[in-house]
């Protein structure tokens, strides 16, 4: 693998602070529809599907998918809409009721804290915040393009009503606001009822096998290399595809390709994941805990700290580890330790780099990695024979 080093005004560039998001309230067409009009939207990495030329986005450049959250007070809707890749929700302590089909009536589910939502591609969705205060969703949405949304024809009509229009190439239209529908734009008109009826039929079980909730996640105790190293002792539960995991035996909830992979990543205090490095772009946010997480090696290290919320983007390549330095802050699913959302690009298992430190020590406590990837125990490695 070739080195990559990071510089301090890139790690700067590529963290993406709680304290520091930007909200964009004018995102969608139905950001004047009552019910709708308190939304904010948030683009970290890539525009999302954010309508708006209002937009900030943190990061513009291709991670392989999208990350983003949304920001919505009680009562607040998100109105249907559908999505042509993967989008996937993180609840981070909100209180939502999730509704899916053309008319929102197909299956509904009540998503709390902690849970992890892959919804279907190809079918309408909208949710509503019914929590007492705003709490935040996370999304991950598949590939770099994700081809825009495609709104419920009730949703254009209301917004329509409300001087506002969307055109073909995803211009949003305000006439309230004094726009003027260009001449050669071509507006975006609803879905055809014929194709609508076409859609999947997603039931509500069908649903909740998409869904991993606290109590649904299964818990790789040595998922590393140095997980009995001092200091490499934490865990990986793998949601969304095998991403880091040396595990052989470990194995996602949810296997399809979503150009990501997601995993849960908690420890205690001191502990964490030793250096290491890898070629896929990776994003961590901090879910409960203070992380610190040190890129480079050397003279060049530079480390970031983490709180709940807070997000790195650490580019392929760059030497990292992970640890947990504090776990007063937010609220884990188990107390005495922190949590932490790793996101890494590619529908494949990433395979992990060492130092040769962690190699050595490793073997010396008796495992090593073997042909394939998996830890595997030193003591039977020695006795495989090599082809000449």
């Amino acid at each position: 693998m070739t080195d990559s080093t990071i510089s301090a005004t890139e790690v700067a560039r590529r963290t993406i602070l709680h304290k520091d998001w930007v909200p964009c309230k004018a995102a969608f067409i139905d950001c004047r529809t009552p019910g709708s009009d308190r939304k904010d939207n948030y683009s970290f990495i890539g525009a999302g599907v954010s309508q708006s030329a209002q937009q900030f986005v943190n990061l513009e450049e291709p991670h392989g998918f999208n990350v983003g959250a949304a920001g919505m007070p009680n009562g607040t809707v998100n109105s249907l809409h559908m999505h042509f890749t993967a989008e996937v929700f993180i609840n981070f302590g909100g209180d939502y009721q999730l509704r899916w089909g053309p008319d929102g009536t197909q299956g509904e589910y009540r998503s709390v804290d902690g849970d992890v939502i892959s919804v279907p591609s190809w079918i309408f969705r909208g949710f509503t915040n019914v929590g007492d205060d705003e709490g935040v969703l996370l999304t991950v949405l598949g590939q770099d393009d994700n081809g825009g949304i495609i709104w419920g024809p009730q949703v254009l009509r209301d917004a329509a009503g409300h001087g506002l229009h969307l055109t073909s190439d995803n211009r949003l239209i305000d006439t309230v606001a004094g726009d003027e529908i260009p001449d050669d734009a071509q507006l975006i008109k609803p879905m055809p009822q014929a194709e609508i009826d076409r859609l999947d039929v997603v039931a509500p079980e069908q649903f909740r096998q998409r869904v991993v909730t606290q109590g649904d996640r299964v818990w790789v105790e040595r998922p590393y290399l140095c997980s009995e190293l001092p200091g490499g002792g934490a865990q990986l539960s793998l949601v969304i595809g095998h991403g880091t995991s040396e595990d052989r035996r470990a194995a996602p909830a949810i296997g399809n390709p979503h150009t990501f992979d997601l995993a849960w990543l908690r420890a205690r205090p001191g502990d964490g994941v030793l250096t290491h490095r890898h070629d896929e772009t990776q994003v961590l946010t901090a879910k409960a805990g203070r992380w610190a997480v040190t890129l480079n090696r050397g003279s060049e290290e530079q480390v970031v700290e983490l709180g709940p919320l807070d997000a790195l983007s650490v580019p392929p390549g760059v030497w990292r580890s992970v640890r947990l330095i504090d776990d007063t802050v937010g609220q884990a699913a188990e107390p005495g330790t922190g949590e932490m959302v790793v996101v890494t690009g590619g529908d494949g298992r990433t395979r992990l780099e060492w130092t040769p430190e962690v190699v050595e020590a490793a073997r010396a406590a008796g495992t090593v990695i073997d042909p394939d990837g998996y830890r595997a125990p030193a003591s039977v490695m020695a006795t495989a024979t090599e082809d000449d």
